[in-house]
Order: structure tokens, then C-alpha cells, then sequence
């Protein structure tokens, strides 16, 4: 028995959290759209089963940042001159949310996905730990070390 798979259900429910995620990785809009567009047909291409909607959203969002991390390191990529002040401008217009969503988006990538998946996403470090493949304990320290770099990014060194 086949069971009918909901894309546009499913694309509804995720589509946000997949595209913020894919700019947080590649800091323009164009390239979010295109990723997020991605993801999204991988699973059109190889439907899946899930277990509820946590396990099917937990799985966009590792297939999101595998892929934006393959987008990443391709030869293309490397050789497209970016133009990071023109798209950082359209987030930089609220001052101090901006200066804080910028200073995430600065931060290196073993402390972006902890930060994003726990802060903006809510998810607990056991969850995350699961999602990225590392002990909880690393994920913790992640999210030490991540807030001691934004502290000091953002000016609150002031000890």
C-alpha cells in the first residue's frame, strides 16, 4: 500500500526555517531561494517516510546544511565574487536585532548550527546533537564558545 505523500503540506510547514537556515549558510537571497528550492525537490525526487512532523522537519534541516555546505565548497562558488554589503543591507535596517542576526551570520559554522538550531529553531542540545552527529556535551560547549564570540562581537565585553 502506497501512502500519499503531502509535498505542498510539508513544503508550507518548512519552508521559513529551510530558506533562513539556507542564508544564514550563503548570505544572499537569490542563493537561499535556490538551495531552500533544492532541498525541497531532493525530497519531491526520493519521497520519504517520517516519523511525525519533528523528524520530518530535524531532516530538512540536516539536508538543508549539507547541501548549503556542498554549495559552499564548489569550484563555482569559489570563483563568484559575492556582494555581502548589498544583501547584508537588506538586514541591516532594525539595528540592534540586525547587529545581532549579522553576528550570528559571522560566527563559523560549527557555531552557526548550534546557535541557529537552538536559539531560532528551539531545539534542546540532545536534539541537536542527534541532528549533527556529536555528543551533546560538544554542543554545549558549542553554545558557550558561540555566545562568548557574539558577547564580544556585539560589545558586551565590559567585565
Amino acid at each position: 500500500m502506497t501512502k500519499t505523500y503531502d509535498i505542498a503540506a510539508t513544503f508550507e510547514r518548512n519552508f521559513d526555517t529551510v530558506y533562513r537556515l539556507c542564508y544564514s549558510y550563503l548570505g544572499s537571497h537569490a542563493d537561499a531561494e535556490d538551495a531552500a528550492q533544492t532541498v525541497f525537490a531532493k525530497l519531491v525526487r526520493n519521497p520519504r517516510s517520517f516519523n511525525d512532523e519533528g523528524h520530518e522537519h530535524a531532516w530538512l534541516i540536516v539536508c538543508a546544511s549539507n547541501h548549503c555546505k556542498d554549495v559552499l565548497k564548489s569550484a563555482q562558488r569559489t570563483r563568484v565574487v559575492a556582494m555581502p554589503e548589498r544583501e547584508q543591507a537588506a538586514w541591516s535596517s532594525q539595528d540592534a536585532v540586525d547587529d545581532t542576526i549579522d553576528a550570528v551570520l559571522r560566527l563559523p559554522t560549527k557555531y552557526k548550527d548550534c546557535v541557529y538550531l537552538h536559539y531560532y529553531e528551539g531545539y534542546k542540545t540532545a536534539e541537536i546533537a542527534d541532528m549533527l552527529g556529536v555528543p551533546a556535551s560538544t554542543i554545549r560547549n558549542r553554545l558557550r564558545d558561540a555566545r562568548g564570540l557574539l558577547k564580544k562581537a556585539l560589545g558586551g565585553d565590559a567585565t
